[in-house]
């Protein structure tokens, strides 16, 4: 692996690691974060697009990949749903475990992966121990019955949104076009998709005119850096799927610490020992199941 390779590769560290902090950090409702978010991805996009003269899919590819963009809004918005009760810190390891659990059986039964019988055994015993992580870092020394309530609706909230996020990287595999071709078509329908959502929930206060939503736009450039290093790491003669795949979520470390430090989201001595545990068992069993 060469330098620019491994540099590339860490892109997701600091762009999906900062994001949620970010976000959080600027504010505003969930209705201002995704309008922000994905409009900072889209002119990221365009300008990646015209700088790499890349030609953008048509037809049926286009909309494949656009409807994944809206399915990343639908888990987006379910997290920072859940950003509000229960914090950056635990609901990122919590997603970041989910996708891996998703990602991992769409590539068993749909892809073929892990085609021997040892190779199911260790996936799957990578996949409880990347459970056993996510519990970990969410877990209370001092639960009371709202912070309990809270996790509840969280996790609930984010076990229904990972399929919103498991769409982002499953259509675009449908409709056989590289990650690369399909961050601008992902990107518009990440808009559109924000955009609908919106103006189907707009109430007293509109989105579209608070300054909050806009100021969003900058933690949507971090959310587009890290997708597109992702996507460049991933490629052959960068670091290929694997290599990038487990790069991208040393992400959840810096999410996770961020939180902790710069959102006051406090945890005692014993909790923050434990979720370091955690944090440690998601990234190793990361790495095991995308070497399988």
């Amino acid at each position: 692996m060469n330098t620019v390779a491994l540099l590339i590769g860490l892109g997701p560290l600091f762009g999906w690691g900062l994001f949620p902090t970010i976000a959080s950090k600027i504010g505003g409702k969930p209705n201002n974060q995704i309008l922000g978010t994905t409009i900072g991805t889209l002119l990221l996009a365009i300008l990646f697009a015209v700088v790499r003269q890349l030609q953008i899919p048509t037809g049926w590819t286009f909309i494949l990949a656009m409807l994944s963009g809206i399915g990343w809004d639908f888990g987006q918005i379910l997290a920072f749903k859940s950003y509000q009760l229960i914090g950056s810190s635990r609901t990122m390891p919590i997603t970041t475990a989910l996708q891996l659990i998703v990602t991992s059986l769409w590539g068993v039964f749909a892809l073929g992966n892990w085609n021997t019988t040892n190779k199911k055994i260790i996936g799957i015993a990578a996949l409880v121990i990347i459970i056993i992580g996510a519990i970990m870092t969410s877990w209370q020394e001092n639960k009371d019955k709202t912070s309990s309530s809270q996790l509840s609706k969280a996790t609930i909230l984010l076990v229904i949104g990972v399929f919103g996020y498991w769409s982002y990287s499953a259509a675009p595999q449908a409709a056989h076009i590289d990650g690369v071709h399909a961050f601008l078509p992902q990107a518009i329908g990440m808009v559109v998709g924000a955009v609908i959502y919106n103006l189907f929930t707009i109430k007293k206060e509109n989105v579209f005119k608070e300054k909050v939503s806009y100021m969003q736009i900058f933690a949507g450039f971090f959310f587009g850096f890290a997708a597109l290093t992702y996507l460049v790491s991933a490629q052959p003669d960068m670091n290929g799927l694997a290599t990038g795949f487990v790069l991208s979520q040393t992400s959840v470390i810096v999410a996770t610490i961020t939180g902790i430090f710069f959102l006051n989201q406090r945890k005692t001595n014993k909790e923050m020992l434990v979720t370091i545990i955690g944090l440690v068992l998601i990234l190793i069993s990361a790495t095991v199941t995308a070497f399988l």
